[in-house]
């Protein structure tokens, strides 16, 4: 399946470097261009994010400075990229799934409409315990949660971040009450609970790779309805092991370009993403040490991929009561 998914991907590319002018795929930026990370260093999207922008370097023959801007669960950064000028060189990076949401929560009046996308990897959350703890499987977990509802604290990277979403995600299905402690980045959400702030956490596998190879953090679950294989430690049970039933929609990440930029910067990029991102070993390695899928998409195929993640993300936060606007108001339907 995945053999067949490359081949379609690679036929597309084709077609699109097919279908563009030569002269709107031929961007030269004169300058370095700024890319903001609007997380902590460290963590899943400052990760990702440092390998892709090697590979546009050398397409582009220009720098990429990373700038690295948390704050507001990634809505200070975001701000900043959207509210530059227009030239094509201020981007961004995150989850689809957050930069979705914003709008609803009010934070920033923007919609992924207003992006073109180029995701590069799709991450998976998992439920990483400090060692200390006495929890062996996700089952004992849930059901100390259910004991002791509020007590158990859970480190997250704010509010639109994938831990927070995972535990929303747990929430519904399992009805377990908890403490969040968040933190301005899943790399420090992580090194927070390794050091015992927190009893677990529940961001990304890319975050806690490192520390569960360690046995610095325990993993109970994938929070997916698939096992994680994680390289150097071996395979990481699905939540829908322990809850039948238990899905989740596909968490993409990628660079951010708000729409209104040059259309050349848009068609050379979409070109180095078609010819070039699809291949990429760099990319594949990281997806593959880290516990995560590569999985390159642009443009319209783009859009359509993320937006299950994007409604499930915007109407969990809706339901927890974190919204300003409900979702449906700011073109994001219930699923």
């Amino acid at each position: 399946m995945q053999k067949r998914f490359f081949l379609h991907v690679l036929a597309a590319a084709a077609a699109l470097g097919a279908a563009l002018p030569a002269a709107a795929q031929n961007w030269k930026p004169t300058r370095p261009i700024n890319l903001i990370v609007p997380w902590a260093a460290g963590g899943s999207t400052d990760q990702v994010t440092r390998v892709t922008a090697a590979e546009l370097e050398k397409a582009l023959g220009q720098t990429i400075v990373i700038v690295n801007q948390p704050g507001a669960s990634g809505a200070i950064g975001t701000k900043s990229a959207l509210d530059a000028a227009k030239d094509g060189y201020t981007w961004t990076a995150g989850a689809a799934q957050d930069l979705g949401a914003y709008q609803a929560l009010g934070s920033v009046n923007t919609s992924i409409k207003d992006w073109h996308l180029f995701l590069n990897v799709a991450n998976v959350q998992v439920i990483g315990v400090n060692p200390t703890r006495p929890w062996k499987n996700a089952q004992e977990l849930l059901d100390d949660m259910k004991k002791r509802p509020g007590q158990i604290a859970v480190a997250t990277a704010g509010v639109t971040s994938a831990g927070h979403n995972a535990m929303d995600q747990i929430v519904k299905a399992t009805g377990v009450k908890y403490k969040e402690v968040s933190y301005d980045g899943g790399n420090p959400a992580v090194v927070a609970t390794v050091a015992g702030e927190a009893d677990i956490t529940t961001q990304l596998a890319v975050e806690q790779a490192d520390m569960i190879r360690g046995k610095r953090l325990r993993p109970l679950a994938s929070v997916s309805d698939k096992a994680l294989e994680l390289e150097g430690f071996g395979t990481i049970p699905p939540l829908s092991q322990t809850v039948p039933g238990f899905t989740a929609p596909t968490n993409y990440f990628g660079i951010f370009i708000p729409r209104g930029v040059p259309d050349e910067v848009v068609k050379t990029v979409e070109k180095i993403w078609a010819e070039q991102i699809v291949k990429s070993e760099a990319l594949k390695k990281y997806a593959t040490s880290r516990g995560a899928l590569f999985h390159p998409l642009a443009g319209d195929a783009a859009q359509k991929a993320v937006f299950p993640a994007v409604q499930a993300n915007a109407w969990n936060l809706h339901a927890g009561g974190k919204t300003k606007v409900a979702p449906d108001t700011v073109g994001i339907p219930k699923p």
